[in-house]
């Protein structure tokens, strides 16, 4: 009988390892990443290509391309490739991100033959209709006049101009004259010249009786990826301060950036740590400070946010207006301290079991471990990145955090922004 009054036993675990996938090639050679311990009779299929914002020639070429795959194909109106994907169930996603744009199609695993030619169709022969590309560009335009409107929007938006230049892929974002500028004809060079299979990631059943058929279909893909042209990116090397006034605002959205070093960085392990420390949870320094000791916010958080080509640290909130000036002095304050003094033993295993904590929970989850290990293959990572990150935050000690916070927390070195 199991005993309600007890709690069970502690157990310190001191190692971190990812399950190994199967890797199956397409006949073209392109892999195949296959995570097959799911339960459940589902499949989730996401096709990656290099053609994220990287690689456009033209702001929002990239987004509105990926955006368009379902719109329309050679033999289906969009009309048809929804209400043939509702009939079996399927969950389409597009995502046109920094680096690289993924279609993910979830579904049971029972209907693949019957769902998977017509996915595959709208990434050999989309048709980029006109109709629907000059809808799509009015809802954009309207969802972009309702975002503007929300200081948070225009804050995230401003610190990463502000960080990288509003010409670099990472820092420039999609205005109205931009997709105005977008014809049909750059849709269709962008997905000719940009849309080679990468890679292909499986989680799920997948039936082995259809591995054949599934790698003939997407064999189908064309995948030999172009010759890149290397970019002359803008470089902005001395942070600065912006305020961005919104007329009826009461409260202040508040930012705090920079660039910072990316996963392959020795510091990378010890400045995870250091960052959940300062904001990176419920119990962190900042939302003691400023939320649980003074109550000038709801929230606050600090985060790393890594890309394939740079690596960004941010810190954001909302506050009243009048308190701006207090939250950014108590932030910048509290980053000083861990340049400063060095963290108490107490503190620092605390947050080193609710970090590490968490990065094990998040392997509870299927499609959680193909996103690291996803993580590591699209990024050239070692095999062994997340052992190696858990046991470098295990053993990290008070003095190594001092010594990254003095090189990579400056607080001189942070962009601000304040909308409001």
């Amino acid at each position: 009988m199991l005993d309600r009054k007890s709690a069970p036993q502690f157990a310190e675990i001191k190692d971190f390892h990812l399950p190994s996938p199967e890797i199956l090639e397409l006949t073209n050679r392109t892999p195949i990443v296959l995570f097959q311990d799911v339960q459940q009779q589902v499949l989730k299929i996401e096709l990656v290509f290099k053609a994220g914002k990287w690689f456009e020639p033209k702001l929002g070429v990239a987004h509105f391309t990926a955006q368009m795959l379902e719109k329309g194909t050679a033999n289906k109106t969009s009309y048809q490739i929804a209400q043939t994907f509702d009939k079996f169930g399927c969950s389409i996603e597009v995502s046109a991100g920094f680096d690289f744009t993924s279609i993910s199609l979830y579904f049971l695993s029972k209907n693949i033959n019957k769902v998977l030619p017509l996915f595959c169709e709208i990434v050999t022969s989309p048709s980029f209709p006109e109709s629907e590309f000059q809808l799509m560009k009015d809802v954009f335009r309207q969802n972009l006049k309702i975002n503007n409107k929300k200081n948070s929007y225009v804050a995230g938006k401003a610190v990463r101009q502000n960080i990288f230049g509003e010409q670099h892929p990472y820092g420039g974002s999609i205005e109205a004259d931009d997709a105005d500028k977008l014809t049909r004809a750059d849709l269709l060079s962008y997905f000719s010249d940009n849309f080679f299979l990468h890679e292909v990631y499986v989680t799920g059943f997948l039936p082995p009786s259809t591995k054949p058929s599934f790698i003939s279909e997407l064999s189908e893909i064309k995948s030999t990826t172009p010759t890149q042209i290397t970019k002359a990116l803008p470089s902005i090397t001395e942070a600065f301060s912006q305020h961005i006034e919104m007329p009826g605002s009461v409260q202040s959205s508040l930012r705090l950036g920079k660039k910072t070093i990316n996963r392959s960085h020795p510091d990378y392990s010890a400045l995870v740590l250091l960052n959940h420390i300062l904001g990176g949870y419920f119990g962190s320094r900042l939302m003691k400070n400023i939320r649980e000791e003074k109550g000038l916010t709801y929230g606050i958080h600090s985060s790393l946010n890594t890309l394939k080509n740079d690596a960004l640290f941010l810190i954001g909130t909302d506050v009243n207006r009048e308190t701006q000036d207090i939250v950014f002095s108590e932030i910048k304050s509290e980053i000083n301290r861990l340049i400063e003094e060095p963290v108490d033993w107490t503190e620092l295993e605390i947050t080193k079991n609710h970090l590490l904590g968490s990065l094990q929970l998040e392997t509870a989850n299927p499609f959680s471990i193909l996103e690291k290990i996803k993580a590591i293959r699209l990024n050239q990572l070692d095999p062994e990145f997340y052992s190696t990150l858990f046991t470098n935050i295990l053993t990290t000690d008070a003095a190594t955090l001092k010594r990254v916070a003095q090189s990579h927390l400056q607080t001189e070195s942070l962009f601000e922004v304040s909308v409001g």
